[in-house]
């Protein structure tokens, strides 16, 4: 039966009016929708796509989380900041500070017993010096380099912040503990006893509401729901001795890397599903991964070789490897501000490296104290850090 003219008539009608307010929203009334709040429909047997973290800034780019990470696009609370790098050494409890204009140490900070990682706070104002056996946390003042105070925390081996900004999140590695805290006073806010051994590094999902975290010495993943600060999934590593270090999400959020000193390698994990991942050989002891200012590499550190691979995304495979001359021990660290040099703490010669990100070239091999660790490049590019030695989206 044919619909008769009238309804046909109110029919196109109702079709121009929905485009026309539809064009009208999309244009002035209010930004694109980003990742975070978009409402595509999906495929049939496909989950609702997840709205993300309660108060986590808006995605930029759903195709790449690093987006705010451009070369020298400083957020105006960081822009007036010197740049330094400050790298704790473990075994001298102090920090140096670096000033990478010159490749020389200006300042060697006293903090606590065994610092491991230097750590920007989530709005980027602090940065937190885990002192791991000293069971404190030292704030340094990124504007004027001074140590300030120090507050008492029971095991901090790492810290991250909840992508809201609403917790710090302190890896108590030998306490056996995810312990969420105040991301100012650091008071604690609820502790979430683990069955694993070592947690250590961790990286956040593309909406926030999840992070996955490395137990060093068991082996094994864990997976957190951010909100209900709950472990809601936990896996074993496909590979005897295996021991898991830093953790990071690639560009389009749909993967997680995790650097496997014993592997050799990085294991490759849907960042999704959370089933078994698939390890990809990098170099002996892979430890630290690092983003390229345009997301397009990452830099894998290979401590027992010397040497970093290069991965690229696009290609999804590995396409350089540099050897440092005479060797070394790159471990942790991060890229400058501009994109141009990649820093990274010599974990066993007491050395920091700076590595030209073009040609892989060495640029100078700087003394620091004893067991330099978790380095940070600070200030860097971002709206907000999520923590470790400079992880900003």
């Amino acid at each position: 039966m044919l619909p008769s003219p009238h309804t046909t008539a109110t029919a196109l009608l109702a079709g121009v009016l929905v485009a026309a307010l539809t064009a009208c929203a999309g244009d002035e009334g209010r930004p694109a929708q980003s990742r975070t709040e978009a409402t595509a429909p999906t495929e049939p047997g496909r989950a609702e796509p997840s709205q993300g973290l309660p108060g986590m800034p808006p995605v930029l780019d759903p195709k790449d989380i690093y987006a705010a990470d451009r070369a020298g696009k400083l957020a105006p609370a960081v822009k007036d900041f010197p740049s330094r790098v400050y790298v704790p050494n473990n075994g001298s409890h102090t920090v140096s500070v670096i000033d990478p204009s010159t490749y020389k140490v200006i300042e060697t900070l006293p903090v606590g017993n065994q610092p491991q990682h230097v750590v920007p706070s989530w709005d980027m104002k602090t940065l937190w010096v885990n002192n791991n056996l000293g069971d404190s946390l030292t704030a340094i003042d990124p504007a004027t380099g001074k140590i300030g105070r120090t507050v008492k925390v029971s095991d901090p081996y790492n810290l991250y912040f909840t992508p809201n900004g609403k917790y710090a999140v302190v890896m108590a590695s030998m306490d056996r503990e995810l312990v969420f805290r105040d991301p100012k006073t650091m008071e604690r806010a609820k502790t979430v006893p683990v069955s694993c051994a070592g947690v250590n590094h961790a990286d956040f999902t593309a909406d926030g509401r999840y992070f996955i975290v490395s137990c060093e010495f068991s082996g094994e993943l864990l997976k957190v729901d951010t909100e209900k600060m709950k472990v809601v999934g936990q896996q074993k590593l496909p590979m005897k001795g295996a021991m898991p270090q830093d953790v990071k999400l690639s560009p389009d959020g749909k993967t997680f890397y995790i650097a496997d000193m014993m592997a050799h390698g990085m294991w490759v994990l849907d960042a999704e599903k959370f089933t078994a991942p698939k390890l990809l050989p990098t170099g002996k002891g892979c430890h630290g991964l690092y983003i390229s200012r345009a997301s397009r590499r990452m830099y894998v550190t290979n401590r027992d070789e010397g040497s970093v691979s290069v991965f690229d995304f696009a290609a999804d495979k590995l396409t350089e490897k540099w050897h440092l001359p005479d060797g070394g021990s790159p471990d942790m660290g991060g890229v400058s501000a501009d994109g141009k040099v990649l820093w990274l703490s010599g974990r066993y010669d007491a050395e920091v490296y700076a590595i030209d990100t073009t040609s892989g070239k060495q640029l100078a091999r700087i003394p620091v104290g004893n067991g330099p660790h978790g380095l940070a490049v600070f200030p860097q590019p971002g709206r907000y850090s999520l923590g470790h030695t400079g992880v900003f989206r």
